[in-house]
């Protein structure tokens, strides 16, 4: 039975546009990212299978395409939607609002911060650099590195600032190694 078989209120994309995104599961939300199934199973047997294989949906969206290529049913198209879904998020949390709020608690840093360094194979130091109301003018990467290091120069860190005239800079860095 495939989901077309399904009441309306019970498929996802469905109840996706009639409670918002915030109502499906995350088997739901890949499903309809997905679009649809393959011959053997539905497009949510196909999603849990791929939560099941991968932990969690975190995971799904950060395995590497080659990763992805072998679990069956996912094709070049689906693992460029699911890589386009990941950057789309990043995208909007970086995109720049002219009534932006204040980071006004280290959460709102490490959410950021959160969302674009934990997949990262790699070390990673980065800045937020900030206005006087510490609302975010850029995200920068500035220093890569290794599994185990990165390093970082100060030098480089003030001339980024001074060049975005930033009154403010938190600066960000993460551990691939756990």
């Amino acid at each position: 039975m495939g989901l077309s078989d399904w009441p309306a209120s019970e498929r996802p994309r469905e109840k996706l546009l009639r409670n918002g995104a915030r109502s499906l599961t995350d088997g739901e939300l890949l499903a309809v990212l997905l679009g649809h199934g393959t011959a053997n199973e539905d497009a949510l047997e196909l999603s849990h299978r791929l939560l099941h294989a991968c932990g969690d949906l975190s995971r799904v969206l950060t395995a590497s395409p080659v990763a992805l290529k072998q679990a069956p049913g996912l094709g070049p198209a689906r693992i460029a939607r699911i890589k386009a879904a990941l950057e789309t998020g990043r995208r909007h949390l970086e995109a720049p609002e002219p009534h932006r709020s204040a980071l006004s608690a280290p959460e709102d840093a490490v959410r950021y911060f959160r969302a674009r360094l934990a997949d990262l194979p790699h070390e990673v130091f980065s800045c937020l650099f900030l206005d006087t109301r510490h609302r975010l003018i850029r995200y920068e990467e500035l220093f890569r590195g290794t599994v185990d290091g990165a390093a970082v120069y100060p030098r480089e860190v003030l001339k980024r600032a001074l060049h975005h005239n930033a009154a403010a800079v938190i600066f960000g860095h993460n551990h691939p190694l756990g």
